[in-house]
């Protein structure tokens, strides 16, 4: 088999592909300089991913497989969107470089995982995560950090929503996450009361587009919500049919975002791509624990944005009605998006991701002693 520069690592079930599909069209960039193959671990999800890409797709699903396909492919960098618990029987080869590129940037507090100080990089977004790993994790060196922006932001997907002569409101809701610490999800709690009051701004068209996994979840409450928002889509669309109200339960939301007004969601990446991509429309953000101070304090896009939690949605049509008109938070998202994702513009993020994967490839050789030269730079240039 052809030698590759670099792998793309995935180790989780089809539920979670989600994760590493956003990242496809990123690598097949860095394919056309690093050729890139995909390793997977489950079956499931190769039939999942492999449609999506034109990326050579493998599948090792035991370890000595695994150990085999790393020799055989020689790879100089391993990449890894997630920290699936499978990710250390990759991160045991250590002639690899391992870097970790996460799949999105918010404030969840999983996104400064202790599972950091595992990998050689850590690329992140910009300085808003820096801060978030030094006040989340102890005795972490800092220098593994590398700031690339977001790159996926440089997209530009094909439009899903059909043109409207309304204002659309989007609800982009978060899933419940796998442990109650990294639970954020507002459809449980105030969900469909998000969505009749978005439905109640005069001249407007709803948007319901909630995580993957909400549509997935097994988590009773949630469910039930999820189908309750369904129903009073439909029901909002029957009795005004000419609205175009919508349910996208999948595809992607960076493809809705450019055609919507305002929108609702919860703390996840959601709410940071659009502080990037919508800087100038009004942000609202659900507080799931009703705790301001907290949300203030660990969640800095709180700062910029109308925060809705029991006590606020029962105003959130007059309020949203009222941001349209006049958006008193625009300037204050302008820096808050510095904040988090530097000053990059539009094509930057893709140019730093490209130069840190070389510069850990170019850095990979000399220390193996493959390319005679310095290496206490190759790679480090973006470094926090």
């Amino acid at each position: 088999m052809k030698q590759v520069a670099v792998i793309a690592y995935y180790a989780d079930d089809p539920t979670r592909t989600y994760q590493l599909v956003q990242w496809l069209p990123v690598l097949e960039v860095l394919h056309r300089t690093h050729p890139v193959t995909i390793v997977l671990r489950d079956p499931d999800s190769a039939d999942v991913l492999a449609p999506r890409t034109s990326l050579p797709v493998l599948c090792a699903p035991t370890f000595p497989e695994l150990t085999a396909l790393y020799e055989e492919l020689n790879a100089k960098v391993v990449l890894y969107c997630n920290n699936s618990i499978l990710n250390f029987q990759s991160l045991i080869d250590g002639r690899r470089l391992h870097a970790h590129v996460n799949h999105g940037e918010s404030d969840k507090q999983s996104m400064a995982s202790n599972n950091a100080k595992a990998y050689d990089r850590v690329f992140v977004a910009g300085e808003a995560a820096v801060q978030r790993h030094v006040a989340g994790l102890l005795e972490f060196d800092t220098r593994r950090l590398v700031r690339i922006g977001r790159p996926q932001l440089d997209l530009r997907p094909e439009p899903v929503l059909a043109p409207s002569t309304r204002r659309t409101l989007l609800y982009a809701p978060t899933w419940e996450g796998d442990a109650d610490y990294n639970d954020y999800t507002s459809v449980d709690t105030i969900g469909p009361d998000i969505a009749r009051g978005l439905l109640a701004v005069p001249d407007s068209r709803f948007v319901y587009k909630p995580h993957p996994k909400v549509v997935t979840t097994p988590t009773t409450s949630v469910w039930a919500a999820h189908r309750e928002i369904l129903r009073i889509v439909a029901a909002a669309n029957a009795a005004d049919p000419a609205a175009g109200h919508v349910a996208v339960e999948r595809g992607d939301i960076l493809a809705i975002m450019p055609d919507c007004d305002a929108m609702v969601t919860d703390v996840s990446s959601v709410g940071l791509d659009w502080l990037y991509l919508c800087t100038d429309r009004p942000l609202f953000l659900t507080d799931r624990h009703r705790d301001a101070d907290r949300l203030r304090q660990d969640v800095p896009v709180s700062r910029c944005a109308d925060v809705v939690d029991d006590d606020e949605v029962g105003g959130l049509a007059a309020l949203v009605a009222a941001r349209l008109e006049h958006d008193e938070h625009h300037l204050a998202r302008v820096a808050m998006r510095h904040h988090y994702f530097d000053d990059l513009q539009v094509g930057d993020s893709t140019t730093r991701f490209l130069d840190a994967v070389a510069g850990l490839a170019a850095r990979r050789d000399r220390l193996l002693g493959a390319v005679p030269g310095r290496d206490e730079s190759d790679g480090d240039a973006i470094i926090a």
